[in-house]
C-alpha cells in the first residue's frame, strides 16, 4: 500500500469501506503512517482543536459489569463511592470550565441509566449551566429512553456520548449485562432526535487490531463526529489489572488509523495519555485534534491550562 497515494485519495474524498482489505494498517510503516493522517487532519479539518471536560456525576455501585471499569460492583476497587452530586457543584464546575476556554462540558454518570429524579436534577443543572455559560454541552448517561433524551434536549443539551466501547466481536468479552446492540440503538435514537453523538471505545483490552480496525469502520458508518480513544489503565481490582500496557507505538498506529478511516472527525484522546511521552503530543501529529482535559472520571487527567499551552506552541488554534 502506498500511503502517500491513499492519503491523497483521502483528502479529495475517498472513504475506506468495510469490504476493503485493510489489514496494511496494522504492519505499514508507523512515521509514514502518521505524517498521512496528520496531512489528512491538516487539510480536512485544518489546525483548531476541541477541548472538552468532564465530571463523575455519581461514583460506583454500578451494576453493569464492565471488566474495564473501577467503578462496577462487580469489582473490588478502591473507587470513592457516592450518589448524584447536588446541582449547585455541578453547574460551579461547568462554570470553572467554561471560564478557562473549554468548548464542551459534559456530566458521566455510571449505571445503566438514570432514575427518574436523578435525571430531573440533571435537567436543571444542564439548563442552568446552559443559560449561564458560554459552552457546548454533551451527556452521557447510558441507555436512555425517547423520552429522557428529550428532556435533556430541551434542557440545552446538544450532543450525546455513548461509547462502542470496542468491535462487535470482542464486545461480549468487555460486558454481558447489555450488548452492542444496546448501544447502536442508543446512538441512533439520539441522532434520531437531533443529537451530535460522540461515540468511540478503549484500546488494549486485550483486542486484536482487527477488533480497533472493525471498532473505527463502525464509527465511521454511524457518521461520528466525535470520536474519543481511551487507551486503558488498567485498575486494581478490575478483570483487567494484569493486562500489559499498550506502547506509545501501537496507541499512535491506532490514532493514526482512525483519523484515514473517519477523516472529518475530532478524533479525541481521552484516558490513557498518561502512557505516551509529553502528555500525548506525538498524538496530535499522528491525527488527533481534540482531547479530555481535566479529570477524568476515576483516573487524574491533564491540567488545562498546560494543554492549552502545549496545543498552542504546536500551532493549534484552541
Amino acid at each position: 500500500m502506498n500511503i502517500n497515494h491513499l492519503t491523497q485519495e483521502i483528502i479529495e474524498g475517498r472513504i475506506l469501506k468495510r469490504h476493503e482489505d485493510l489489514r496494511f494498517f496494522a504492519t505499514v510503516n508507523l512515521r509514514k503512517l502518521c505524517e498521512g493522517s496528520n496531512a489528512i487532519r491538516q487539510a480536512l479539518c485544518g489546525d483548531s482543536v476541541d477541548l472538552c471536560s468532564i465530571i463523575n456525576g455519581l461514583s460506583g455501585k454500578c451494576r453493569e459489569d464492565c471488566k474495564f471499569c473501577a467503578q462496577s460492583s462487580h469489582h473490588h476497587t478502591e473507587v470513592e463511592e457516592y450518589r448524584f452530586l447536588d446541582s449547585d457543584t455541578l453547574i460551579a464546575d461547568c462554570k470553572k470550565h467554561a471560564d478557562k476556554g473549554v468548548h464542551r462540558y459534559s456530566i458521566v454518570t455510571a449505571g445503566r441509566k438514570l432514575e427518574p429524579k436523578d435525571l430531573k436534577a440533571v435537567c436543571y443543572a444542564y439548563k442552568t449551566m446552559s443559560k449561564h455559560n458560554n459552552i457546548n454541552l454533551c451527556a452521557s448517561h447510558g441507555l436512555l429512553s425517547e423520552e429522557d433524551f428529550i428532556a435533556l434536549k430541551e434542557s440545552g443539551v446538544t450532543m450525546y456520548h455513548a461509547n462502542i466501547e470496542t468491535s462487535r466481536r470482542n464486545f461480549p468479552n468487555v460486558c454481558t449485562t447489555h450488548t452492542y446492540e444496546d448501544k447502536l440503538n442508543t446512538i441512533k435514537l439520539a441522532q434520531g432526535l437531533g443529537f451530535k453523538v460522540c461515540s468511540g471505545g478503549i484500546i488494549g483490552m486485550g483486542e486484536t487490531f482487527e477488533d480497533r480496525l472493525d471498532m473505527a469502520l463502525s464509527l465511521s458508518e454511524l457518521q461520528i463526529p466525535s470520536i474519543p480513544i481511551n487507551v486503558l489503565m488498567p485498575i486494581k481490582g478490575t478483570v483487567y489489572e494484569h493486562i500489559e500496557p499498550l506502547t506509545e507505538d501501537e496507541i499512535l498506529r491506532t490514532i493514526a488509523m482512525f483519523r484515514f478511516i473517519n477523516p472529518t472527525a475530532r478524533i479525541r484522546l481521552a484516558a490513557g495519555r498518561g502512557l505516551m511521552k509529553d502528555s500525548g503530543k506525538q498524538a496530535f501529529l499522528a491525527g488527533a485534534n481534540a482531547t479530555i482535559t481535566g479529570d477524568l472520571l476515576t483516573t487524574s487527567g491533564n491540567n488545562i491550562d498546560q494543554d492549552k499551552r502545549m496545543l498552542k506552541q504546536m500551532g493549534f488554534h484552541i
